[in-house]
């Protein structure tokens, strides 16, 4: 099949598609830190590029991605908008898909982050709670859990700008993959590699449970890669990036043949 991608349709092209399909992929990405050897738009290709082969593989719209969210990173090339601006905007994509005649509607996330997980899971059932009666199926798909590679690599401490991600750049955007391999110096980089929140810094002005922290990126962060780039490969990069389009393309296949 053709891929559908919505920014590159016309009108009578759309009422073509849904015609035979009543899903659109929504791919949503951040503009971020990815060490020195990736670039910023890393999470926008691993949302876009698996939703290209998606739409390949099943006929289903690509509606333009979304490329701002909340990373929560403070290194130079990093851009944030809140999470809750983030999810009103998301909503409001939501309900002019629906409003069209799309009935499935598949967040592809390509960036995580506990703070954009939450305001996407907070508004996803705030819309449906806001439309009881519709027939409307919203999805959020993180596209690391769809490939039991990528998980397993989760599972070793293999987490931002490191083995996996590498991979799939190298596999679908090798150009901009640089060679200039490093990493942070001393404990913060071990402290990372074991849980991907430890890039943040509490802080309180005492030490009391209703007191709100104040969070920020350590001050000591200077690259921002939470595992080990090295060994990644264009190969693996494939691997994964098939695993996640297959169960997806489960998913999909699953919801467009309900009753």
């Amino acid at each position: 099949m053709k891929v559908n991608l919505m920014e590159n349709m016309t009108v009578k092209d759309v009422r073509a598609a849904l015609r035979k399909v009543k899903t659109v992929l929504v791919p949503l990405g951040v503009v971020e830190q990815h060490g020195y050897h990736l670039p910023l738009s890393t999470d926008i290709h691993n949302a876009y590029e698996v939703c290209k082969r998606l739409s390949e593989k099943t006929g289903c719209v690509v509606a333009p991605p979304l490329n701002y969210s909340f990373s929560g990173g403070e290194l130079p090339g990093t851009i944030n908008i809140s999470p809750q601006v983030m999810s009103l905007v998301v909503m409001d994509i939501i309900r002019s898909l629906t409003q069209q005649g799309f009935r499935n509607v598949i967040l592809v996330l390509g960036h995580g982050g506990t703070e954009n997980l939450n305001a996407l899971g907070e508004c996803t059932r705030l819309f449906l709670r806001q439309t009881p009666h519709s027939d409307i199926v919203l999805v959020v798909a993180p596209v690391w859990e769809f490939s039991r590679t990528w998980m397993r690599a989760v599972k070793k401490h293999d987490f931002h700008a490191a083995l996996i991600e590498t991979s799939l750049m190298m596999y679908w955007k090798p150009e901009l993959v640089r060679e200039d391999i490093q990493v942070d110096k001393g404990k913060i980089y071990e402290d990372m590699k074991l849980n991907q929140d430890n890039y943040l810094q509490v802080e309180k002005p005492f030490d009391n449970k209703y007191v709100i922290p104040k969070l920020r990126q350590k001050p000591e962060i200077k690259v921002g890669v939470m595992g080990d780039p090295r060994g990644a490969n264009a190969e693996l990069g494939k691997k994964v990036c098939e695993e996640i389009v297959k169960g997806l393309s489960k998913l999909i296949r699953d919801i467009e043949g309900r009753k």
